[in-house]
């Protein structure tokens, strides 16, 4: 029996505390790793999966998503009934905006009508990880749930940061809390959790019931976590965990959820060690993304080390159209289409599309957002109490210079 799966993927986060890198876009959209989108990487694992039909519901600051969707994830043949489409917040059912992840698809249920699917599936789209979804898929139908979510072994530490699903000795929902300070262990691992992953997989039929019960209720956050699955449970339905599967092909499972400024450095700065931990070069497990047609890297005065005017790139990843001239670049991570001046020295930084260093500029542990010029002679990141006079300074030390920003 042939089985039809439609794909939700949320994609309208504010992402506050990733903030001023979402001050213009929404989070899925924000730059990551130097040629990509954070939605790509969701996008890329259903595209890998076999997944054919996926809606995307926006909402927060979408015109750059959308345009990254249009311009890079038009790839589906859509006379064969497959497609990767924008669902925009429309108030279809009443006058609010989407509530909450729930109320989310709630307010799309026609599309429901429209495909007619056995099984939908719900993702985030602002998670970085390698996963089959039709692996869960299987498993959901396999153990005939009503309800299967995607979850990660988490060190019990970081449970005030996730949803916490408690599961029985078969693997079974029993419940469920949201950042527990006190949260229930995984059996037999008393220092383990389970994390939700923020990916369901429904039975259509159960998911329309629920849905549209959950919108008749006034006290409620019309989310699946904290409202649905509950719900759920009291009617004693099935509720199925699926523990990750990583395709990512380390010994470590990799899952990050880079809603911080620091997670998101530290994410992006793995990528330039000598053996990250994500595998951005698998051909098995491709990451697609939109590219503009920038010419190659070229560096500039490479043999001038006497005077100290060097193109040099070390332990770092630099993307097409970027300009090294004379100056120094380390163990960070360039977007396309970015200059280094002479005699400048970037350490430590992620520096986004059309950022310009100007001649004798000292730049480190910076994240410098897109079409930022930098002065000559100008130094971030090295006086911390100086640089919040002007900039998102982290309580890590990362200095964020936003998007666009002028600095005299």
């Amino acid at each position: 029996m042939t089985h039809k799966v439609l794909t939700f993927i949320m994609a309208g986060g504010k992402g506050e505390r990733l903030y001023p890198l979402t001050r213009d876009r929404t989070k899925p959209a924000v730059p990551f790793g130097g040629i990509y989108r954070i939605i790509d990487f969701t996008l890329s694992n259903c595209i890998n999966s076999g997944l054919r039909k996926i809606y995307l519901l926006t909402q927060y600051k979408s015109a750059s998503l959308q345009r990254h969707i249009r311009l890079g994830w038009n790839i589906l043949p859509s006379e064969l009934g497959q497609f990767i489409e924008i669902l925009p917040a429309q108030q279809r059912v009443g006058d609010s905006w989407y509530l909450g992840t729930a109320d989310a698809i709630y307010q799309n249920l026609y599309t429901l009508e429209i495909d007619h699917p056995d099984e939908v599936l719900i993702l985030a789209g602002d998670h970085i990880y390698k996963m089959n979804y039709y692996s869960l898929i299987d498993f959901h139908r396999d153990h005939n749930a009503d309800l299967t979510v995607g979850v990660v072994e988490m060190d019990k530490e970081k449970s005030i940061h996730l949803g916490v699903v408690e599961v029985d000795v078969t693997g079974k929902v029993i419940g469920f809390e949201e950042k527990p300070s006190q949260p229930k262990t995984i059996p037999a691992h008393p220092d383990k959790i389970f994390a939700s992953m923020g990916i369901y997989v429904f039975t259509s039929k159960v998911l329309v019931e629920e849905l549209q019960e959950d919108a008749k209720r006034r006290s409620t956050h019309h989310d699946f976590g904290k409202d649905i699955i509950p719900q759920m449970l009291k009617k004693g339905l099935k509720i199925m965990t699926y523990n990750f599967i990583d395709e990512n092909k380390k010994e470590a499972k990799y899952w990050r959820d880079i809603g911080t400024i620091d997670a998101y450095y530290e994410a992006n700065m793995d990528l330039v060690q000598v053996e990250p931990v994500f595998n951005l070069y698998d051909r098995e497990w491709p990451i697609r993304t939109y590219q503009e047609q920038f010419p190659p890297l070229k560096t500039v005065f490479s043999g001038e080390e006497i005077t100290g005017r060097v193109g040099l790139v070390l332990d770092s990843i630099v993307s097409g159209g970027c300009v090294v001239s004379g100056g120094r670049v380390q163990r960070s991570v360039l977007s396309p289409n970015v200059r280094i001046n002479s005699y400048s020295q970037v350490y430590d930084s992620i520096l986004m599309e059309g950022v310009n260093v100007g001649r004798y500029a000292k730049i480190r542990r910076a994240i410098i957002d897109k079409d930022v010029n930098i002065p000559q002679g100008m130094v971030i990141g090295y006086d911390l109490q100086e640089d919040k006079k002007r900039f998102h300074v982290t309580d890590s030390g990362i200095v964020v210079v936003a998007k666009g920003t002028e600095i005299k």
